[in-house]
């Protein structure tokens, strides 16, 4: 968890900014939900690895002494709140309780911060915001399709060249299939696909090892890992073959492969999304990638992850999926549903790396005008100076005391302000200001009656 300064949240607004505004361009609308949530809640959403990650809340006052004091207390008993872990779960919670409320096909961004209990590495901290987007209601891979194209609307206007990213995409459908039809037993599924959903970080030798201890023989085990490898080599050269081509060599493997009628449904789904996407922003970003698993537990079908490629180096800037059977866990009815999250730290992380920040937010600073005080008996002036200024529009700062004109201007230096109003007795009396543009060291005697038009002049040097 860290603080940030203000130049650190300047950059954090301007991405949220568009992120927002691109959001808002697809008819998503705005929702917010607590920082805390019932325990109950969250447990049990996000697979067993997810749920260690989940920073609990200790019962307060006598309820708390009441636990402790029970004889055989668990730990689990001696909470009952924990912060929330993601923004998915929150939404289907607010979802299954107001369904009344809200349209049939409820379109919903959010962008708050979430606690995980993770170990800290580069982009990845212990809190963070997500910016979250998900439409509720709908079955149609066209939804897929729309959140993957606000997705790379969003990176395209954040200064991310399409080469530098891929769209991701599979299907759990096809993951289950997959497993199956090498000989791993249903019961099996999930925890396989946590394992396999680490193949980045620990490499198919390392999901080898972890796959081998869930008790899946080493016949199945080597069979499913040695497929989704020798796939893995068909792709690894996106300059010699297109994500199109690509892709059509990974549905013809697995059409091949897997006959069966939920992976032959899930197969459609991809081929849809896929063609729903050539009509907008994310044509040509999205690379189906077979060893995609997203290792939480909800997902149902399509699952989604953005990726950065520098170097040799990958990191994941986004990810979601489809998730249908979650809002039912709160309620009666089933409601389809599918999300897609990204990650603003991560985001935030490579474009200061980068240096993709524009000039007026890298270089940006507190105030347009700094308005200095000349002497103890000039500070009323030099507030109203400052007022008379801010009523046009400027972002205006004063010096807190009377001092040395040198000092003042040496501090307007120091935090970037682009011009010192300079108000003097000989200025007070003469109803005028000197202007001193710091970057040109230029300075101009105004009139200060005409504040709107010394505002504009300002505003024109800039």
């Amino acid at each position: 968890m860290r603080d940030f300064l203000p130049a650190d949240v300047r950059k954090r607004e301007y991405v949220i900014g568009i992120i927002k505004q691109v959001y808002e361009s697809y008819g998503f609308e705005p929702l917010e939900t607590p920082a805390v949530e019932n325990i109950d809640t969250l447990m049990g959403k996000y697979g067993d690895e997810g749920n260690q990650l989940i920073f609990k809340i200790l019962k307060r006052g006598e309820k708390l002494d009441e636990a402790i004091a029970e004889r055989g207390t668990r730990n689990s008993e001696l909470s009952d709140l924990a912060l929330r872990y993601d923004l998915t779960v929150p939404l289907a919670r607010v979802v299954a309780n107001n369904r009344n409320e809200l349209p049939k096909f409820f379109k919903r961004y959010q962008i708050q911060p979430v606690w995980r209990a993770d170990r800290p590495a580069k982009g990845r901290f212990r809190e963070f915001y997500q910016c979250d987007v998900d439409v509720m209601g709908s079955e149609s891979p066209l939804v897929e399709a729309e959140l993957c194209a606000a997705i790379a609307e969003v990176l395209e206007r954040l200064g991310f060249f399409r080469q530098s990213y891929r769209t991701l995409l599979n299907h759990r459908n096809i993951l289950f299939g997959l497993l199956t039809s090498f000989g791993v037993a249903e019961d099996k599924h999930l925890a396989a696909i946590t394992i396999i959903d680490k193949t980045d970080k620990i490499g198919v030798e390392g999901v080898r090892t972890e796959l081998a201890k869930t008790g899946i023989s080493a016949t199945s085990l080597k069979d499913y890992t040695q497929f989704v490898a020798d796939l893995g080599k068909s792709s690894s050269n996106l300059d010699q073959n297109t994500p199109r081509e690509v892709n059509e060599l990974f549905l013809g493997e697995l059409r091949n492969r897997l006959k069966d009628e939920k992976s032959s449904r899930a197969i459609r789904d991809v081929e849809r999304i896929l063609e729903f996407s050539d009509a907008g922003p994310a044509k040509d970003a999205i690379l189906i990638s077979p060893w995609l698993a997203r290792g939480l537990s909800y997902y149902t079908g399509a699952i989604l992850e953005v990726v950065n490629y520098e170097g040799n180096f990958r990191s994941s800037l986004a990810g979601g999926g489809r998730y249908d059977g979650l809002i039912g866990m709160f309620g009666k009815e089933q409601i389809p549903a599918c999300g897609f999250s990204l990650g603003l730290e991560r985001i935030l992380v490579v474009m200061d790396e980068r240096g993709m920040f524009p000039p007026e937010i890298a270089e940006s600073s507190a105030a347009d005008v700094l308005v200095t005080i000349w002497s103890p008996e000039t500070k009323v002036q030099s507030l109203q100076l400052a007022q008379e200024l801010r009523s046009t529009g400027l972002r205006v700062t004063l010096y807190p005391e009377p001092d040395k004109l040198g000092k003042q201007i040496k501090y307007a230096d120091s935090i970037k302000v682009p011009f010192v109003a300079v108000l003097g007795e000989s200025e007070i009396a003469d109803g005028t200001v000197t202007v001193k543009n710091m970057k040109t060291g230029d300075q101009q005697t105004l009139s200060r009656a005409d504040a709107g038009g010394l505002a504009a002049r300002l505003i024109h040097a800039s």
